[in-house]
């Protein structure tokens, strides 16, 4: 029922004879028609002062005055100032105002102007109008907050999927979806959870608590694993696939299959209440993870510092935060899918690349090691060079993806070996064993012929009656020859060594290629072919003009077979940066004879690690291992000879790079 309280103009109650309406008062008439409208039911109308009239429904208000408040006294509208300015409130004045110029009052509130002496219809319809004019406004209000809201939410939910989409490294992805998720709800604290295990029973898979974050406490944590099972929260939200919204989680409903262990909260002194869980979800809606967030504040920058703060700050999680949540959480899913299978692609290239790299060792065990040591020492000499404050490569910057294209060429860089003969790759000597085994035979072939010989002559001499003077010249002449073939024998395998060979060595290997031996059929043959002879009098190393060609063309071979392999925009360069690794500066190296300015900068460290590895490896049969320091002088020359770079060898030495990546081989 509508009820009139008056007031006088001191405030004080308008009580008694002096409080008596004056029906000739227009301000009286409209106060009592107001007060006697049945239609204004539920509404209180107010006399804080005898020109203003307030009629109140639940927080909306109409002010009643006759336009010489507005004229002369606007002063007594002013405690209403505020609720005419937000839209909860509105002006009906009664008797036209003097003032011709309205718009401030408009501005102000007004709602209508009726006339000095308003029937009570016209009162009801503009007192009606009013409310459902502040009404109009706060819906308005309320939906522009909703939108201006909305957007905010729509503006973040678009920053986080930016983020996480372009986050490939999957612990950094999981913090930030843990982040971002607390941000958008308001949660004090959270865990993130990884499923693990590839069964087709849910159940016989396991949780993996990987992350946690708390802005009120910094506690030690450690990743441990849980069951999916519903006896849990997170293996409950697994399971069902479904987000599961907790007011308080140490007042669980009768009947939850989960609960929730309270030991972790007694062991870091904190109050876990209010509780979020949404699952991570596939494209193919398979569940790879759980995000729980805890506590929902009222106010997000109080931390919360003991349970009187949790009582009173506190609140759990609405519908808007757990659609949000859901929201993120999906665009969450397919983002640590897409950093999962990144992973695993990489763990495949990685997997590859560590097979290729042990079959090139398996073909050429003489070697094995280099390959690693290669990559380890050219990454190094990248990082090196990357830390140059002078120089010509001072600006040089390498990203991550960079130093990972580099280790990948490196390790491949001899994967080339794979299309060269075995026997040329793991040759230890000058002849191939089968040759030298040939030869041996051979010389035993000529040295029974020689003995066969030798005897048919005495059994000839002995029926004709010579004397055993004569017949000790034919056993003197066996003993000569004989030390001829054990002397020409031994200077073959003298020869087959790999060491560096005189003049005079070559003459004696000639010299034998000339001398002959009987065949079975009789027919005079050398001793040495023209390509053995050709592999003995080789002056360095073990391999001819021809194997040196062959071996070189591993180059050809590692460009052709890298260049087949799909590695994507990061690592394009994989192929050409192994492919050049043999190039010299001054255009004299293989297989393209490129210039300086042709070659990669990749592939001018990647010929520093090369020669000093080679030089350095104590494990190849055909040589010592050079001692560092004459290791470093050979550089020098090369430098010198215009084959590798000098600021980059400088960089190397300077930086000692064999000490902080590997541990050089001892020489012997």
């Amino acid at each position: 029922m509508t009820t009139i309280v008056r007031d006088r103009s001191d405030g004080t109650s308008g009580e008694g004879p002096a409080a008596a309406l004056s029906l000739e008062n227009p301000v009286d008439v409209v106060a009592e028609a107001l007060r006697s409208d049945p239609r204004l039911a539920q509404r209180v109308v107010v006399r804080p002062h005898p020109l203003v009239i307030v009629v109140r429904k639940d927080s909306a208000a109409v002010i009643v005055a006759p336009g010489v408040v507005w004229d002369r006294a606007r002063t007594l509208l002013k405690p209403f100032a505020q609720k005419l300015a937000d839209g909860t409130a509105s002006l009906l004045l009664f008797g036209r105002p003097k003032d011709p110029d309205l718009d401030s009052a408009l501005d102000r509130g007004l709602a209508s102007l009726l006339s000095e002496r308003p029937t009570p219809d016209e009162l009801y319809v503009a007192v009606a109008g009013a409310f459902e004019l502040v009404d109009a406004r706060s819906r308005a209000e309320s939906r522009g907050k909703w939108l201006s809201r909305y957007r905010y939410e729509l503006g973040e939910l678009i920053e986080i999927a930016k983020a996480i989409s372009t986050e490939r490294e999957i612990d950094k992805l999981l913090d930030l979806i843990l982040e971002k998720s607390r941000f958008i709800t308001g949660a004090d604290a959270g865990s993130l959870y990884v499923i693990e295990g590839d069964e087709p029973d849910p159940l016989r898979r396991t949780l993996r608590f990987k992350l946690t974050q708390n802005d009120s406490l910094t506690f030690d944590w450690r990743e441990f694993t849980v069951p999916v099972s519903a006896r849990s929260m997170s293996g409950y939200v697994a399971l069902n696939k479904t987000a599961l919204n907790i007011a308080d989680v140490y007042d669980l409903p009768p009947k939850s299959p989960f609960g929730f262990d309270p030991s972790f909260d007694a062991k870091i002194g904190y109050r876990t209440k209010s509780m979020l869980c949404a699952p991570l979800l596939s494209r193919a809606g398979d569940v790879i993870g759980v995000i729980q967030l805890i506590n929902k504040k009222r106010d997000v920058e109080r931390k919360l510092s003991n349970a009187a703060d949790v009582e009173t700050l506190v609140v759990p999680f609405d519908e808007r935060s757990e659609e949000l949540l859901m929201t993120l959480a999906s665009q969450a899913g397919i983002a640590l899918e897409n950093a999962i299978l990144y992973a695993e692609i990489n763990r495949m290239l990685e997997g590859f690349v560590r097979a290729s790299v042990e079959a090139i060792e398996q073909r050429d065990p003489t070697t094995s090691g280099h390959s690693r040591r290669v990559s380890d020492l050219t990454v190094g000499l990248a990082r090196a060079v990357e830390r140059a404050d002078r120089g010509p490569y001072r600006e040089v910057r390498w990203s991550k993806d960079d130093l990972r294209e580099l280790e990948y060429a490196s390790l491949l860089h001899d994967f080339g070996k794979i299309g060269v003969r075995e026997e040329v790759l793991v040759k230890a000597k000058k002849l191939f064993s089968y040759q030298l085994e040939s030869i041996q035979l051979r010389f035993d072939f000529a040295i029974r012929t020689l003995e066969a010989d030798i005897l048919r002559r005495k059994l000839h001499m002995i029926e004709k009656g010579a004397s055993p003077a004569d017949v000790k010249i034919l056993d003197e002449e066996y003993a000569m020859r004989l030390a001829e073939y054990e002397s020409a024998l031994e200077a073959i395998i003298a020869a087959n060594e790999p060491t560096v060979m005189k003049g005079g060595d070559f003459a004696r290997i000639e010299a034998i290629a000339r001398e002959t031996y009987s065949g079975i059929d009789g027919v005079a043959r050398s001793l040495l072919s023209p390509e053995e002879v050709k592999s003995l009098c080789v002056a360095r190393g073990t391999l001819t003009p021809n194997e040196i060609d062959e071996i070189r063309s591993h180059v050809t071979h590692t460009f052709e077979f890298l260049s087949q392999i799909p590695w994507g925009k990061q690592f394009r360069r994989v192929a050409l940066i192994a492919g050049a690794h043999h190039e010299r500066l001054n255009g004299t190296g293989y297989p393209n004879r490129l210039h300086a300015e042709e070659i990669p900068l990749q592939s001018k460290m990647m010929s520093i690690s090369d020669i000093f590895d080679a030089l350095t490896a104590s494990d190849r049969p055909y040589k010592r291992a050079v001692p560092i320091e004459r290791a470093l002088d050979i550089l020098q020359y090369e430098v010198k000879d215009q084959h590798i770079d000098g600021d980059l060898l400088g960089i190397f030495v300077e930086a000692r790079i064999w000490e902080s990546v590997v541990e050089p081989p001892r020489s012997r």
